[in-house]
C-alpha cells in the first residue's frame, strides 16, 4: 500500500527490525514516527475541531474570464468565444461548459476578482499565502498539522501529486518541522490498491495483508508496543491499521462512483497541441475517502492551466475539451460530499494561482499569465456559501475593489481549523515569525 513488503519469515514474526522498517513511511527522509512525534509536540496548541480541508490546486493559471468570470459584453479581443449561462445563484453566470457546477453554485462560493504578488508559477502564494520575497515560508498544510491536533490514523497532511523540485516546491514544512511535511503516497503504492489482474498478484497481495494481521495478533498478545518508543508503536499501529489501508484502498469503490466522478482520460496540452496531459479523476475520490476517514488536508493537483501563445496555441479548443472534466469531477465531489453528510466539516477550496490576460494573444488563440484577478471556489466547511464575493472591471482586468488576497485566503483556511491567523511560531533562529503578514479572512466566507 505505501511501497513496502512483508517481513521475512512468518507473518507472526514481530522482530526489532520490522518495526522500525515498517514504521519509516519517509516523509523527505523522516519516518512516520518522526511525523508523529512532530505532531505530538504541538497538542495543546489549539482547540481540536472536526474540519477537514480538500485542497484542489489548478496550477498553470487557470483563465478567469473564460470560466468564472466571463464578460460577453466586452470588446471582441477580450471576451473570446465562450457563452456565459445562467446558474442556480441569481445573478450569477459562470461558461457553458460548466453546466453541472451551475445547477450547484447555490451552494458554493465564487470569489473574484484575487489579486496575487507573483506573476510565475513558483505557488509560493498557493501553498503559503505569501510570495517568495517573504522568504521561506512552511507550507499551511504543514502548519495546520502542527498548530490542529490530529483526528484519526491517518497522516495530517496528505499530498495527492507530484512533488515539485528545488524552489518550486512550496509544500515543505521548513521551521514549522520537518515531520510535518506533506506525505505524499507514490503512484506505485496506489496501484497496488486497484483489482488484482493475476492470480499471482492476487496471492502475493494476500499474503501481505494477512503479514499485517498476523504481526498485530502478535503484538497485540505480546505487548509489544510498550516495548518501544511510543511514536514508533503509533506508525505501526497506523501501517497496520484496516482502517488506514482501507482509505486509500481505491477498489472498494463501487465503478459507478468513477462514472459519477468521470473515468479521465487525456486531453490536448494547453500550449502545444501535439502534447498530451491525464486527468485523474480518481484523485478526487481518494481525497474524499481520506478526509471521509479523518485525513485533515488533501491537496489535489490536477490538470495543466498554462495557456499562452504560440503557433500551435489554441486555449479555446483546450478548455472545451478539459472544463467538462473538471465540471464533472468537481460536481460529483461537492454532491458526494453532501450526501454523505460530510460538507459541514469538510471545506473544499479550488484555485490557480493566478488568471489569464484577458485581451487575447495571437498568434494562438491563447492568454498569458495575469497577476490582477483570479478566482477560487469555496465549499462546504461552515463557509457562508451562495454567494458572489468581489468583482471585477468591464473586461475583467482587475478588482474593482483590490481587497482580496491569498494572505487572505490563508487566513480564511486557518481559521476553519481554530486556527488564529495571528499566531506565531518560532523560526530556525528562535525568532518568532506570524503565519501571515494579513491576517484578515475574507469576512463575507466567515
Amino acid at each position: 500500500m505505501f511501497g513496502f513488503s512483508a517481513a521475512s519469515g512468518g507473518p507472526n514474526t514481530a522482530r526489532r527490525r520490522d518495526f522500525l522498517r515498517w514504521g519509516g513511511l519517509g516523509v523527505a527522509g523522516l519516518s512516520l514516527a518522526d511525523l508523529l512525534r512532530g505532531q505530538a509536540a504541538a497538542q495543546g496548541a489549539t482547540t481540536p475541531t472536526p474540519k477537514s480541508l480538500i485542497y484542489i490546486v489548478l496550477s498553470g493559471g487557470p483563465s478567469h474570464i473564460d470560466m468564472y468570470d466571463l464578460k460577453p459584453g466586452a470588446p471582441a479581443e477580450f471576451r473570446g468565444p465562450f457563452t456565459p449561462i445562467a446558474t442556480s445563484l441569481p445573478g450569477c453566470e459562470i461558461c457553458e461548459h460548466m453546466p453541472l457546477q451551475a445547477r450547484i453554485m447555490d451552494r458554493v462560493s465564487l470569489v473574484r476578482g484575487i489579486r496575487s504578488v507573483e506573476n510565475d508559477h513558483f505557488l509560493s502564494e498557493v501553498f503559503t499565502g505569501l510570495p517568495r520575497t517573504s522568504g521561506a515560508r512552511p507550507g499551511f498544510g504543514s502548519l495546520i498539522s502542527r498548530l490542529a491536533p490530529r483526528k484519526s490514523a491517518l497522516p495530517s497532511n496528505i499530498s495527492l501529486g507530484e512533488a515539485g523540485e528545488g524552489e518550486n516546491d512550496y509544500q515543505r514544512p521548513h521551521y514549522a518541522g520537518a515531520a510535518h511535511g506533506p506525505f505524499r503516497p507514490v503512484e506505485a503504492a496506489l496501484d497496488d490498491l486497484s483489482p488484482v489482474k493475476s492470480l499471482d498478484r492476487f496471492r502475493s497481495r494476500r499474503e501481505l495483508l494477512t503479514a499485517f494481521d498476523g504481526l498485530r495478533r502478535e503484538i497485540d498478545r505480546v505487548g509489544a508496543y510498550e516495548a518501544h518508543d511510543r511514536y514508533q508503536a503509533e506508525a505501526l499501529r497506523i501501517v497496520t491499521s484496516s482502517a488506514v489501508r482501507d482509505a486509500f484502498d481505491l477498489s472498494q469503490e463501487p465503478p459507478e462512483v468513477f462514472e459519477r466522478y468521470g473515468k479521465g482520460g487525456e486531453f490536448t496540452h494547453q500550449t502545444l497541441a501535439s502534447l498530451r496531459y491525464p486527468w485523474d479523476a480518481k484523485r478526487f475520490v481518494l481525497a474524499r475517502r481520506l478526509v471521509e476517514a479523518g485525513a485533515r488536508i488533501v491537496t489535489v493537483s490536477i490538470g495543466s492551466w498554462d495557456h499562452h501563445s504560440g503557433a500551435q496555441a489554441d486555449i479555446f479548443r483546450s478548455l472545451s475539451l478539459v472544463l467538462p472534466a473538471l465540471d464533472r469531477s468537481l460536481y460529483a465531489l461537492f454532491e458526494d460530499l453532501r450526501e454523505r453528510g460530510l460538507d459541514r466539516d469538510v471545506g473544499v477550496v479550488v484555485l490557480g494561482e493566478f488568471g489569464r490576460t484577458p485581451k487575447i494573444v495571437y498568434p494562438g488563440p491563447g492568454r498569458e499569465h495575469w497577476a490582477d484577478a483570479g478566482c477560487a471556489l469555496f465549499y462546504g466547511g461552515g463557509w457562508k456559501t451562495g454567494q458572489v464575493i468581489g468583482a471585477t472591471d468591464r473586461r475583467a482586468e482587475r478588482s474593482i475593489d483590490g481587497k482580496i488576497g491569498f494572505q487572505n485566503i490563508m487566513a480564511t483556511i486557518y481559521r476553519l481549523f481554530g486556527i488564529d491567523p495571528t499566531t506565531t511560531i518560532p523560526d530556525f533562529n528562535g525568532r518568532p515569525q506570524y503565519l501571515l503578514d494579513d491576517a484578515q479572512p475574507i469576512a463575507e466566507l466567515v
